[in-house]
């Protein structure tokens, strides 16, 4: 894991849902992919990737903001420290 010096930070997460094996891999300097192995239903796939960007970035769930992308595979966050 990176150290980041941020306080306010937006970053793009391209989701695939109900993977075999879980990744979390950094494509850019705002730009992420992840493989969940939750179930699109009920924003549980959601709710894990939004745990996986609290966890790269070394900050608390609370500081992690879901802004845009709620249906949709590519997803729009906020970090905040």
């Amino acid at each position: 894991m990176q150290k980041y010096d941020i306080r306010r930070m937006r970053i793009s997460v391209r989701v695939t849902p109900n993977a075999r094996k879980e990744l979390f891999l950094q494509r850019d300097v705002h730009a992420f992919t992840a493989a969940v192995r939750e179930r699109p239903e009920r924003s549980e796939a959601n709710h894990r990737v939004q745990t996986l960007v609290a966890r790269h970035f070394n900050v608390p769930l609370t500081s992690v903001r879901f802004l845009t992308g709620m249906r949709a595979k590519t997803k729009m966050f906020e970090v905040v420290q």
